[in-house]
């Protein structure tokens, strides 16, 4: 399994798995790699250290690095952006109700007292928004990346 390191034409960084390099050439010629935070598919491939995903298996050097290593050592650097944005969808995914097309609905019960208050998410159209925020009904659009409205394999 090679990990790459790619970025797509907005600047979002992340990493693509695939079995080879021809792999990799076949799937982006056929617009399947995505950018998991915008889904641009105009996608280039960085340059970056061989990296192998060999499964559990430590190298040799590894194994003795990271048993002797100090705790500090071993904690993972900062997030990046893209990262600390990707955990903060995924929180409030795991922290929300998905209403779908009835949030404008929902929102207004919950604004007016007519349903208990609770996180929701869901779909609504610019002039439902625009009429929520006339009401006074905080809202925010939350753009959801295709890769999270999946089961990740």
């Amino acid at each position: 399994m090679k990990v790459l390191d790619l970025r797509c034409s907005h600047g979002h960084g992340f990493e693509g798995w695939f079995a080879s390099n021809e792999a990799f050439e076949g799937q982006l010629a056929a617009g399947l790699v995505e950018c998991p935070v915008c889904a641009d598919t105009r996608i280039v491939k960085l340059l970056s250290a061989p990296r192998l995903n060999l499964g559990n298996a430590k190298a040799p050097v590894e194994a003795a690095a990271s048993s002797s290593a100090p705790a500090a050592a071993q904690v993972p650097a900062e997030l990046s952006p893209e990262a600390r944005w990707m955990r903060a969808v995924r929180e409030v995914l795991a922290k929300t109700e998905d209403v779908g097309d009835r949030f404008a609905d929902e929102a207004r019960k919950m604004h007016y007292g007519e349903t208990e208050e609770r996180g929701i998410r869901g779909q609504a159209t610019r002039e439902q928004t625009e009429a929520l925020l006339d009401e006074g009904i905080p809202v925010m659009p939350l753009p959801i990346p295709a890769a999270l409205k999946e089961t990740l394999q």
